[in-house]
């Protein structure tokens, strides 16, 4: 499959055109009439973002910032608030990171299977199921049984998920499909909440979320000095009992794959001088791409996603202990870990590597690019790690 030429619009973008003039008193609207609309385009937009409209969702965006103000009136304010977490929950959807997973990864890894269950650890995220139904729809066998297991949604996102797939999954003369929806916390998650059965092929999916089972109540270290290059304990894999626990469990229902996307760097030393030196050097990359992205816009535009990373080098600098949940980890001790408890890695794209660059380039995410390093998928901005893709299954599979 080739590249989107330059006269084609790829299928998902992330212009998020939110660049307007301020508010003007003139608009016409008195303050009621226009907190109606400001309620109404929220929740419409909150619709799309959850069903991964960006389009929509961006032409809602525009109008609410006509209409809001971080400056205006408590209803003007309010909506300036939330369009901001909207916008920056439109971005941390990376669309070339997805089309990068559904292509020749988890659908080749569960095709051909009868009984295919998803388990699911946060995202939720209809742009990852929806290819993925119909990659497996057409299996040598008729189409599989599904069955999803979504952990930790909101009631709201799971009936617009439960809605999106089960129309996909007629379209496909897939009719038998099932939702087992897990009101909890990932550090809560037990294992009768996945109601998993021995018929079943399983995968687990968990994208930039698995690093706050890490979160544990360490001792500071207060010291400020940068660690020597040549000692030791920098590179050391810290031990976390919640997190071994968890592995332990999940190899206990032996999945035929698990899915790991992690941010490619190491923000979960008790040094503050270690975690805020790295990141230091993880953030400016993606500020450099925010840079690029969104090149033209206003400042007010450029400031609602840098507040989403700002809040993640907040928890990473100021947080301590148990409330420090942003523990980001490199690749190489993600593969310790997991290799401890008892998983191999596996290839999914070793095939397919060309088709997957050429589906994140395709989006155009300017300076983005894969790469192929130690066994893992590396998605790279000017060839500096971003997020780490890897694939996981028991020994003995």
């Amino acid at each position: 499959m080739s590249s989107a030429s330059p006269s084609q619009k790829p299928d998902i973008t992330l212009s998020l055109n939110l660049s307007s003039p301020s508010p003007s008193p003139n608009d016409g609207l008195k303050p009621q009439e226009r907190s109606v609309e400001l309620i109404q385009l929220l929740l419409t937009c909150a619709n799309h973002a959850s069903s991964g409209n960006l389009r929509h969702a961006d032409t809602c965006l525009r109008r609410i910032s006509e209409l809001a103000s971080v400056s205006g009136d408590s209803m003007e304010r309010l909506a300036a608030r939330f369009a901001s977490a909207l916008a920056a929950r439109l971005v941390k959807r990376w669309p070339g990171l997805y089309k990068a997973l559904n292509n020749g990864g988890l659908g080749l890894a569960m095709s051909g299977e009868q009984v295919i269950h998803i388990i699911d650890l946060g995202s939720g995220d209809p742009k990852l199921w929806a290819p993925f139904i119909r990659g497996v729809a057409n299996g040598p066998d008729g189409p599989p049984r599904l069955k999803f297991t979504f952990v930790g949604l909101s009631k709201e996102a799971q009936e617009r998920l439960q809605g999106r797939l089960v129309k996909e999954a007629k379209t496909l003369n897939i009719m038998q499909i099932e939702f087992n929806i897990v009101n909890a916390k990932l550090r809560e998650l037990t294992l009768d909440m996945l109601k998993v059965n021995s018929d079943e092929a399983i995968a687990l999916t968990s994208i930039l979320g698995l690093h706050a089972l890490l979160a544990e109540d360490d001792r500071v270290d207060a010291r400020f000095g940068l660690h020597n290059n040549n000692d030791k304990k920098i590179n050391q894999v810290k031990e976390c009992k919640r997190m071994t626990e968890f592995l332990e469990m999940i190899r206990s229902i032996r999945p035929k794959v698990v899915l790991l996307v992690e941010q490619e760097s190491d923000h979960n030393s008790t040094r503050l001088a270690d975690r805020f030196v790295e990141g230091l050097h993880f953030y400016s990359a993606l500020f450099d791409w925010i840079d690029v992205k969104f090149s033209g816009f206003s400042c007010t535009d450029r400031t609602r996603l840098e507040e989403m990373f700002g809040q993640e080098i907040e928890d990473i600098v100021a947080g301590e202990g148990l409330e420090r949940e942003e523990r980001h980890e490199r690749y190489v001790k993600w593969a310790f870990r997991f290799t401890k408890a008892g998983f191999r890695p596996v290839r999914l794209w070793y095939e397919t590597m060309d088709e997957a660059r050429e589906m994140v380039e395709g989006c155009r995410l300017g300076g983005f690019k894969v790469l192929s390093q130690k066994g893992s998928l590396m998605i790279c901005w000017h060839e500096r790690p971003i997020y780490a893709v890897s694939a996981w299954t028991c020994f003995g599979s």
